[in-house]
């Protein structure tokens, strides 16, 4: 390529030898990626052997799709190029997989408008219209945050939301997509702290704290959730002597016959957000799979049993 006498090339020539345009590499100059050596006596742009090497890796860097910015950074910072380079192409892959994961739910979204019936149309065009794609869970957690007793630790009230709020599936089906913008409903519509619906614990749990009782909660949870999955029916076992000894803290009480029996009546009466767990169940598990248990399904479930438990004593 370098046959002239001052041994550089005209941009024409470089072009045609990296396989670009010669817009590209003026564009190229122009931002300062690749610099010039010289000038022609007429003005025109000269460039010194090294150019092509230069211009071939801004074609790669450019072709794996890294914005300018990232593209100066790895050809600038050259002592630590490689390092330099994995940060770029980590964060453009993580920024693609965003993207990815944004034009699945819209295309979701469509399949789920043009499927359904003419007549449930518009219903479900505002309802997925007022989730952004991916869907944010910040509104979920904010309603948790105003439903939790008001002194819990940051800590408690992390793992609660860990488990509460469900993270959107990456690649969803229409389903998902819609149990996911009537949960977003749900809890984005104005309603009041008595709909909100506080059990009962939360108004004793201030002398033990409610971090005992959320904690307690989700180790029964998580016994109550094998049981499911296996498609056990409620029975008294570990699980069910678990979920009463979460209770029992924070009321200050013994496991005994006579406490579970008052503890049955409250959690009888305490207000109850069954949609909810619900729509959780569809977001979180494929369609034609077996539900995956939630909080609230695990909660039922111990319900349940001990409701069962105190019936049979009583009789």
């Amino acid at each position: 390529m370098f046959m002239s006498h001052d041994g550089l090339c005209s941009i024409g020539e470089l072009a045609e030898s990296a396989g670009v345009t010669v817009k590209a590499v003026r564009f190229y100059s122009d931002n300062g990626l690749l610099p010039e050596a010289a000038r022609s006596a007429g003005g025109h742009r000269r460039y010194g052997p090294d150019a092509l090497g230069r211009l071939r890796l801004l074609r790669s860097l450019r072709a794996l799709g890294l914005p300018v910015r990232e593209v100066r950074r790895v050809l600038d910072e050259e002592d630590a190029a490689d390092s330099v380079l994995e940060d770029a192409v980590a964060g453009h892959l993580s920024e693609l997989g965003s993207q990815l994961t944004a034009l699945r739910w819209r295309e979701a979204g469509l399949r789920l408008v043009l499927e359904c019936p003419p007549g449930e149309r518009a219903d479900r065009l505002r309802l997925i219209g007022a989730v952004t794609a991916p869907p944010s869970t910040a509104p979920l957690a904010r309603f948790w945050r105003a439903w939790l007793p008001p002194r819990m630790p940051a800590r408690a009230t992390a793992a609660f939301l860990e488990a509460a709020v469900p993270q959107p599936p990456a690649d969803p089906e229409p389903e998902q997509v819609l149990a996911f913008a009537r949960l977003y409903a749900m809890v984005t519509r104005p309603c009041t702290d008595a709909e909100q619906g506080r059990p009962e614990a939360h108004k004793a749990s201030g002398a033990h704290g409610p971090d005992v009782l959320y904690a307690g909660l989700a180790r029964a949870y998580d016994l109550a959730g094998t049981q499911l999955r296996r498609g056990r029916d409620p029975y008294a076992g570990e699980e069910l002597d678990s979920f009463v000894d979460a209770y029992a803290s924070v009321y200050g009480s013994r496991d005994t016959p006579a406490f579970r029996r008052v503890l049955a009546g409250h959690l009888a009466t305490d207000p109850r957000i069954d949609r909810y767990w619900e729509l959780v169940a569809e977001v979180i598990t494929p369609p034609g799979a077996a539900p995956e248990p939630t909080p609230g399904s695990a909660h039922d479930w111990l319900f349940a049993a001990l409701d069962a438990q105190t019936a049979a004593e009583a009789a």
